[in-house]
């Protein structure tokens, strides 16, 4: 078994297959591998491909209210026995103002729901280390404020990030599953190099499991060989580029991006790149780290920097003026991902969109930035 950082997302993978879900969950965390893990249980089990535009729904809170999502759930399909509705902006309910409305609203569904729907509020505003010790204190306040409210009538299911050793024991295992073995140095430097990221880990996986082929054997040197440092270079070039607001070269850097092998269709993973560099980059600031041997104090286990990136990360944090710009950034890569998980005619052009409002200087930083829109 993987290990207990894997431990509730296997739990709600069971309870999909078996068919034993509550009416409603919420998946607090910004793990977007275990997110992906229990997207796709769901489909598996429970939409039909060529029922998806009937059974699956994606919805955001900052459009939609409490209310038309509880009607949607309530009313039966005719066209497909089962709805799944995913319901993004989570934290809209916990804004100004009451909202005890929308919770007594929640509250009665789960007490009378539709058997054919299960909901899925998405929190994925918070961030939970492998160790919970080291979550920052608004984390911990928004956990508990979840936990208090919509905890007391649906499923939590916690997207934390990986503990090291449970990382390692993962690549160790999926390799097998592929009759290919992986040398215990060679899964530790994977995990490592990509900062037991498990959206990257898997995939490089993936990657080093072709490139051995015959050999069925992943070494040390293959994952130094094949792993990485190009293309996260070329990420770290990207916000080097955005922080210092050269958007020419930015939009170079993008470019070859997105000539790479994967073009378009690893845009999500750009931008949950770009989300994990500036959140990395606003802890930095936060905590007003100047010396690269004390950024590992800063950036706890799985959420850490490659180490060829630590001064120039530092380098980029220190190029903004306040946490304000860099939650900007943050609210900008989040509007991109709903864009892109819209189906839009062009992902590059959602991108290249991105990447010229980051690089530009906020047009003022006073209580009318929250109002600053992406182009369409």
């Amino acid at each position: 078994m993987p290990g207990r950082s894997f431990a509730p997302t296997e739990r709600f993978v069971a309870e999909v297959a078996g068919r034993k879900l509550r009416p409603a969950y919420v998946f607090i965390g910004d793990e977007v591998f275990f997110r992906d893990q229990c997207r796709q249980a769901l489909l598996r089990h429970l939409v039909p491909d060529d029922l998806r535009d009937f059974s699956l729904h994606d919805l955001d809170l900052a459009g939609s209210s409490i209310a038309d999502v509880l009607d949607r759930a309530r009313t039966p399909s005719l066209m497909a026995p089962f709805q799944v509705l995913f319901i993004r902006g989570v934290k809209n309910l916990y804004g100004r103002g009451s909202h005890e409305e929308e919770f007594a609203a929640i509250e009665a569904y789960v007490k009378d729901p539709n058997p054919a729907a299960v909901l899925i509020f998405v929190a994925d505003h918070i961030s939970i280390p492998a160790d919970v010790r080291r979550m920052e204190m608004q984390d911990k306040d928004r956990y508990q404020r979840i936990r208090d409210t919509l905890g007391e009538y649906c499923g939590i299911v916690e997207l934390a990030r990986v503990e090291e050793s449970d990382g390692i024991r993962w690549v160790v295992e999926h390799a097998q599953q592929e009759s290919v073995r992986v040398d215990q140095d060679a899964a530790r430097e994977l995990i490592d190099a990509l900062g037991a990221d498990m959206m990257l880990v898997s995939r490089e996986l993936e990657k080093l499991i072709l490139y051995v082929g015959e050999k069925k054997q992943i070494t040390l040197g293959d994952v130094e060989t094949m792993v990485l440092a190009a293309k996260q270079r070329s990420l770290y070039e990207l916000t080097d580029a955005i922080s210092a607001k050269d958007k020419p070269r930015a939009l170079a850097v993008l470019g070859a991006l997105l000539s790479s092998s994967e073009g378009e269709e690893a845009a999500i993973g750009h931008l949950y790149m770009l989300a994990r560099t500036f959140r990395q980059m606003l802890v930095i600031l936060e905590k007003n780290v100047r010396d690269p041997r004390t950024i590992w104090q800063a950036l706890w286990q799985g959420f850490r920097v490659p180490p060829f990136a630590a001064e120039d990360i530092i380098r980029q944090a220190r190029r903004y003026k306040s946490r304000r710009e860099l939650t900007r950034a943050l609210r900008l890569v989040a509007r991109a991902d709903l864009q892109l998980r819209s189906n839009p005619p062009s992902k590059r052009i959602v991108l290249e969109q991105l990447v010229i409002h980051l690089a530009e200087e906020p047009k003022t930083l006073s209580t009318d930035w929250q109002q600053e829109e992406l182009p369409v």
